[in-house]
């Protein structure tokens, strides 16, 4: 397995598992039930620059030569920044009204989405995909990596927690419930 930067073309690969991990929120964006609109959407955004789902902000796991999971990551404190793009587009193009709560904050490396491709479920990737996301906000001079995690989701909080993420506190994200959860960089 390779883990490595993202690029552009990578769009197209990377956008099924934004829309895995994000569950009915994708939906949500683009206020319909078509998952093809939701496709188009993040593949859009994911092969930008200057945006919280921009393959700048993005590692890809290879495997066998496919793209088998992804997660993206960023200064917590460009939230704002990273999300007026997405969020103008949406309320030209799906009046789209809302602004989500913010979901990070200055000083944390922000751990947006990560996602396994079903088929590679299991098999260490999304462990690894966090260890290099945990390094690259460790060269960068961060101490802390913070993630939301949906309290519907178990698995998922047992792997952070395994790995050395903390719980933080509980917060509430365009109807959902989370818990926040930092890993500390020594």
């Amino acid at each position: 397995m390779l883990i490595r930067k993202a690029n552009s073309s990578d769009s197209k690969f990377i956008a099924p598992l934004v829309i895995q991990a994000m569950e009915d929120m994708a939906k949500e964006f683009t206020q319909s039930e078509d998952l093809e609109k939701a496709m188009d959407l993040f593949t859009h955004f994911i092969s930008q620059k200057g945006n919280q789902y921009s393959y700048e902000n993005t590692l890809i796991a290879i495997e066998n030569g496919e793209v088998a999971g992804a997660i993206s990551a960023y200064d917590g404190g460009k939230l704002k920044e990273f999300r007026k793009p997405f969020l103008d587009f949406l309320k030209m193009n799906f009046d789209y009204k809302e602004i989500p709560e913010d979901e990070t904050q200055s000083g944390e490396y922000y751990l947006d989405t990560v996602s396994v491709s079903t088929q590679h479920q299991g098999r260490g990737i999304g462990r690894k995909l966090i260890e290099a996301m945990i390094e690259k906000a460790k060269s960068n001079g961060f101490q802390k990596v913070g993630l939301l995690v949906d309290i519907r989701n178990p698995a998922a909080k047992k792997l952070y927690l395994k790995m050395g993420f903390q719980f933080v506190n509980t917060k509430n994200l365009m109807g959902g419930t989370y818990e926040h959860l930092v890993f500390e960089i020594v």
